[in-house]
């Protein structure tokens, strides 16, 4: 297992430890603003995004409407995006628009 995020047509980011990124989608769900990977920042305690979904595409982190965080196992915590991982120079905080 994997931890994947997906972001769905209603803008949720849902997280998930799961082998491919389509197993995060509910019935009648579509993926188009993509996903990719997340891991848990313990020294930062932040929760990281990065990579790309195979299956969907890079994810259009702009997209985000609200964050379904019961896939993470965590409370809720900061979340950033890096879209040049493992660049840190270019993360961008995410935010629940």
């Amino acid at each position: 297992m994997y931890q994947k995020f997906i972001i769905n047509q209603d803008g949720v980011l849902r997280f998930g430890r799961v082998y491919l990124h389509r197993d995060l989608l509910s019935l009648g769900e579509s993926c188009p603003y993509g996903g990719g990977l997340w891991e848990v920042d313990e020294g930062r305690r932040v929760i990281l995004l990065y990579g790309r979904s195979f299956d969907f595409g890079p994810p259009c982190i702009e997209q985000v409407r609200r964050i379904d965080w019961t896939g993470t196992g965590l409370a809720p915590q900061p979340l950033f995006y890096l879209p040049c991982w493992p660049n840190e120079e270019t993360m961008q905080p995410v935010f629940a628009g």
